[in-house]
């Protein structure tokens, strides 16, 4: 395919080739409205050609069969790689879908630790020896499934794609990665990163596309023995029901989330609770799965709370998201900017008090820039309090009780996480019990990195299913087989 604006094409067996589909996709920069360029639209055959590739580099057991020393060496070499760049990866994502290069969380030197954390855990996993009689001997070991299809969104593309592809390789599988079509270069840049630290040709592959050609391609394909996916619950409903009507793979999916931010008048330091609301629902513009963007707060200390968060929206510096100094920067597309007003407009005409933001701003720049937005009086059974919206909206739902506050938390059919402000222990391990999610509690801001990527989760109700990161997490991308040896 000729086509001088292209800015990524497959990554096969080792190296960039050009894609079957003649139809691109256009790539534009948040921060502007400005065309990069383009990329595939992709195609089924380019999925075909990927597996093809990561089944011949697992057959072979080029990388499968190597001992775990050699695979370690080869992924703290491209963690190197990965933080060596970190700067130039930072941008690419900056310029595809807006994340200020200000931000570090996900970034990639993230990702670069990411990778270290799995390149020493290769020979980390044990496999089990069972009590038996005289005459047998029962063990199970962990071996790699084979072919992993790796499909990512586009809210933090460099990291994400470490995310999904660290613990498959440190596993021993071999990989087939689909960006988003909004941020496919830095997915790129990681896999000829990986190759260039020694990763042998075709263990790691990456194909530019859409959802409906690569993505729905790879997720139907008879040779991928599993994958791994992170985006909408509405799309990954429908990647569980490709691998049923294919060959029964198994799915790892982190999907959507309505994350609750609860807060007590226990005694709890409101500046500190104020600051790490308003970061982590400001953080990527709110294009963060876990933001919680629920503020569930007892109603005693509400216009205390609201009006040191709107304090700290105050302080923010909207614009390019390639300014250093930029703190808050687009949302990832005009097609999301549209999504995200329309949200607001909705949330309006339900009732809900707009307290602050919901515009669009910084129009004449041609960047798709909306307003930290908060509302209030937000009914607990409005689309609002429930639907995701990935935003930098936050819907404010005042509590009089502790029980109030664990029906409102799981007044949801997400489960990703909660975070619960009290100074009281009991308060905090009653609710730890009672919030089916996973659970944070604070009596402080968080400050240290506490477990870091030793930490493994798994979500519940429609946010997903299956454990992802940790040693638990690289377990995901193992199978359990059983060995019974009978003797004489």
């Amino acid at each position: 395919m000729e086509n001088k604006n292209l800015i990524a094409t497959p990554f096969i067996d080792g190296h960039s080739c050009p894609s079957a589909s003649e139809k691109t996709v256009e790539v534009r920069n948040p921060s502007n409205g400005e065309k990069i360029g383009d990329i595939p639209e992709g195609c089924g055959a380019d999925a075909v050609r990927s597996v093809a590739a990561a089944r011949g580099a697992f057959d072979s057991g080029v990388w499968n069969n190597s001992p775990p020393s050699f695979r370690a060496e080869v992924l703290h070499r491209w963690a190197d790689s990965i933080a060596s760049e970190a700067a130039a990866l930072n941008a690419l994502d900056a310029s595809e879908m807006g994340k200020p290069v200000s931000e570090s969380l996900f970034d990639a030197a993230a990702a670069a630790r990411y990778a270290r954390f799995y390149a020493e855990a290769t020979n980390k996993i044990t496999g089990d020896v069972y009590a038996s009689d005289e005459h047998t001997l029962v063990a199970q070991r962990f071996v790699p499934r084979g072919v992993v299809a790796a499909i990512i969104p586009w809210n933090f593309p460099a990291f994400n794609a470490v995310l999904k592809v660290a613990p498959a390789l440190a596993a021993g599988n071999c990989v087939v990665l689909k960006p988003s079509e909004l941020s496919s270069r830095s997915a790129i840049r990681v896999a000829d990163l990986a190759i260039k630290a020694g990763l042998p040709s075709g263990v790691l592959n990456v194909v530019p596309g859409l959802g409906h050609t690569v993505g729905r391609a790879l997720a139907l394909h008879d040779d991928v023995n599993m994958l791994t996916f992170t985006g909408s619950s509405e799309i990954g409903k429908l990647m569980i029901q490709y691998a049923g009507q294919s060959n029964m793979k198994l799915v790892l999916a982190e999907c959507g989330g309505k994350s609750p931010q609860i807060v007590f008048d226990d005694g709890v330091d409101l500046d500190a609770a104020s600051d790490f609301i308003a970061r982590l629902f400001l953080t990527n513009q709110g294009q963060l799965c876990t933001a919680g963007s629920r503020l569930l707060v007892q109603k005693s200390i509400e216009e205390a709370l609201l009006s040191r968060i709107i304090s700290h929206i105050r302080k923010i510096v909207i614009g390019d998201a390639l300014d250093i100094k930029t703190t808050f920067g687009p949302v990832s597309s005009r097609k999301h900017l549209a999504r995200v007003i329309e949200r607001v407009e909705n949330a309006v005409s339900e009732g809900a008090s707009l307290e602050v933001g919901g515009r669009r701003v910084l129009e004449e720049s041609g960047g798709y820039f909306v307003e930290p937005t908060i509302f209030r009086n937000v009914s607990p059974n409005s689309r609002l309090a429930h639907e995701e919206i990935f935003g930098p909206v936050l819907a404010v739902l005042p509590f009089e009780s502790e029980s109030e506050a664990i029906r409102l938390a799981n007044n949801t059919v997400y489960g990703l996480a909660a975070y619960v402000w009290t100074a009281n222990l009991s308060t905090g391990m009653r609710l730890a019990k009672a919030i089916r999610s996973s659970v944070l509690i604070n009596s402080a801001a968080p400050t240290g990195e506490g477990a870091g990527y030793a930490v493994s989760s798994e979500p519940t109700g429609q946010s997903g299913i299956g454990t992802e990161g940790g040693l638990a997490g690289m377990q995901s991308y193992l199978r359990r087989q059983l060995l019974w040896f009978t003797h004489g």
